[in-house]
Formats: structure tokens, C-alpha cells, sequence
């Protein structure tokens, strides 16, 4: 869904370098990361780590489980898109 524009018109890239990082996908206009993360990234302190630099160099990170796109990929687009056109809301988790 984040491929070519679909998602409402928005750019992504995919597997964006950023510094020593590498995002899942990358919407560069509103410095929002999307990451889809397995079991293994559960209560990750290196995810955590992670995050805070991005965080630090502008960017927000938004992250999703694998279930939840798999199941409901409609909520997880509507909030990606919540997020791209309101800049001042922050991740969750």
C-alpha cells in the first residue's frame, strides 16, 4: 500500500538508509519512519536505543506488528495518514 503513491498521494521510500539506519519505509515531506516489526522487536532495547536517535535527528517512528497489517491493514493506513498530515502527533509505542 505505501508503494507508487498509493496511500492518499504519499511518497515512501522503501528501506531508506538514514545515518547508520536503515527504515522499513520512509515518508521524507513529514520525517515519519514506518517500521512492521515481528515478535522478535518486543520490548527491544535496541529498538529503543534505535528510535531515540531517529528521534534526536527529527524524526518520528511509527510502528506496527506484523499481525496488525496482516489483519486490519485499513486502521494501520488510516493511521499512518493521520500521521503524515498532522505532524504533532507522536508514536505510541
Amino acid at each position: 500500500e505505501l508503494r507508487g503513491r498509493r496511500l492518499d498521494k504519499i511518497k515512501f521510500k522503501r528501506q531508506a538508509p538514514i545515518g547508520r539506519f536503515v527504515a522499513d519505509f520512509l515518508c521524507a515531506k513529514a520525517r515519519l519512519i514506518i517500521e512492521i516489526d515481528g515478535s522478535q522487536h518486543a520490548d527491544s532495547l535496541r529498538d529503543q536505543a534505535r528510535d531515540a536517535a531517529l528521534k534526536a535527528r527529527g524524526f518520528r517512528v511509527l510502528r506496527f506488528w506484523n499481525d496488525d497489517v496482516l489483519k486490519d491493514l485499513d486502521a494501520v493506513c488510516d493511521t499512518i495518514i493521520a500521521y503524515v498530515r498532522d505532524e504533532s502527533l507522536q508514536p505510541w509505542r
